[in-house]
């Protein structure tokens, strides 16, 4: 007779996944903290509410995933994103969820120019749905990456707009070439800063009054349009 228990079958339960959580919104950590609590794949480690403390905290309990704020003290500008990407060069394995008040473009981008694996970048009020949030935990504990819907609109809306401009006509040179009237520099500035022959820049700038569509009038005028197009160009450049 088979003893009680021999020859069955035993299940063990998935590892959960080690989280350190950084936000320095005293209300918000806590709303998220409570949230992942309840979620049997997460392992709240550790929580934070700015830079210094996050990496003690990473190096304290060694997470699989760490979930950061993009602005946080001491300065409140960018340490999700260098937090993001010291962890890349010293612990490649750990993955990172950014978020973010706002869908800006520039800060996911950064977050991804080295790579998209182990990457992802959510809006804030996408992690009051606890099943996205962990599905991106899980997304980046494995190599993979999340990108929220609404900062991929902005991408593809901000490159639409980038080819449909009419810098886009211009050649790299004169891309340069007005990069440097942008910053207020005359023609003899330009032609030393460029390496170029007076002639050659006059040449180019009058290709890209031409390009800009920008009718005959003091050139001074012009140059002081052609800039703006530039500057309102580069605001929007990806």
């Amino acid at each position: 007779m088979q003893a009680p228990g021999a020859g069955s079958l035993t299940y063990s339960q998935p590892v959960p996944i080690r989280v350190v959580l950084a936000e320095d919104n005293y209300l918000l950590r806590e709303g998220i903290r409570q949230l992942l609590e309840t979620s049997d794949e997460i392992e709240l480690v550790a929580t934070c509410g700015d830079l210094p403390e996050l990496e003690r905290a990473i190096e304290a309990h060694s997470p699989s995933v760490v979930i950061t704020d993009i602005r946080m003290p001491p300065s409140g500008t960018d340490e999700g994103l260098r937090a993001a990407e010291r962890l890349r060069a010293e612990r490649p394995g750990v993955g990172v969820v950014v978020l973010s008040q706002y869908a800006e473009p520039e800060y996911a981008l950064a977050l991804l120019e080295k790579g998209a694996s182990g990457r992802a970048y959510l809006r804030k009020e996408r992690v009051s749905d606890i099943d996205q949030l962990v599905a991106a935990v899980r997304e980046v504990a494995h190599g993979g990456s999340v990108i929220d819907p609404r900062v991929v609109e902005v991408l593809v809306a901000a490159r639409s707009a980038a080819r449909d401009s009419p810098m886009a006509q211009l050649t790299p040179r004169e891309r340069d070439v007005l990069q440097q009237v942008a910053m207020g520099r005359n023609n003899s500035g330009i032609a030393a800063a460029l390496f170029l022959t007076e002639r050659a820049v006059e040449k180019h700038i009058n290709a890209i009054f031409s390009k800009l569509d920008l009718a005959e009038e003091p050139d001074v005028h012009r140059r002081v349009k052609a800039a703006l197009v530039y500057l309102g160009a580069a605001q929007h450049r990806l």
